[in-house]
C-alpha cells in the first residue's frame, strides 16, 4: 500500500527557509529507506550517522521514544531496516523524527498524510511536491 509522508525539515543549523517535501513510499519500506529517501529529496551527502524517534514536539527531549535503543551502530542500523512505516502509524498525538547529523542537528518532523485510492499507482518512492529550496547541508563562505 502506498503512503504519502509530509517530511518538512524544522531545525538545522544552517535551515533558512521553508523545506517540506511530500514524498510516496510503499507502507512495507523501511525507515532505512526512507533515510534514503529523505537524503535524496534535500541533497545531503549521508555523512553523517542518523537515527529517528516520536515525541509530541521536536523540543521535548524528555518525551522522545527512539525507535531503536541499541548503542552498536550495526545493530541501530538492523533496527531501522526490520522497522517497516506501516510499523511506525498510528501515532495518535506524537510525530515521528529524523535526526540527521548530531553535529549541525539536521531534524525533520514527518507526518503521514491522506492518500487516496489513485495514490495506489504511484511508482514508489518518489517526490510529489517540493516546497521551499533544499536546506544547504554546508553553506559556502565568501573568503
Amino acid at each position: 500500500m502506498v503512503i504519502k509522508l509530509r517530511v518538512e525539515c524544522v531545525w538545522g543549523t544552517y535551515l533558512a527557509e521553508e523545506c517540506v517535501r511530500i514524498i510516496a513510499m510503499e507502507d512495507s519500506a523501511s525507515l532505512l529507506d526512507l533515510h534514503e529517501v529523505i537524503q535524496d529529496a534535500v541533497s545531503f551527502d549521508r555523512d553523517h550517522l542518523f537515527d529517528f524517534y516520536t515525541a509530541n514536539s521536536p523540543s521535548r527531549s524528555a518525551s522522545k521514544n527512539w525507535v531503536s535503543c541499541a548503542e552498536d551502530w550495526d545493530e541501530k542500523v538492523e533496527a531501522l531496516e526490520a522497522t517497516q512505516l506501516r510499523d511506525i502509524w498510528p501515532l495518535r498525538r506524537k510525530k515521528l523524527y529524523y535526526l540527521f547529523d548530531w553535529g549541525d542537528n539536521w531534524l525533520f518532523e514527518i507526518r503521514k498524510i491522506r492518500s487516496s485510492e489513485a495514490d495506489q499507482s504511484i511508482a514508489c518512492p518518489c517526490v510529489l511536491e517540493e516546497i521551499g529550496p533544499n536546506p544547504q547541508q554546508y553553506p559556502r563562505y565568501d573568503e
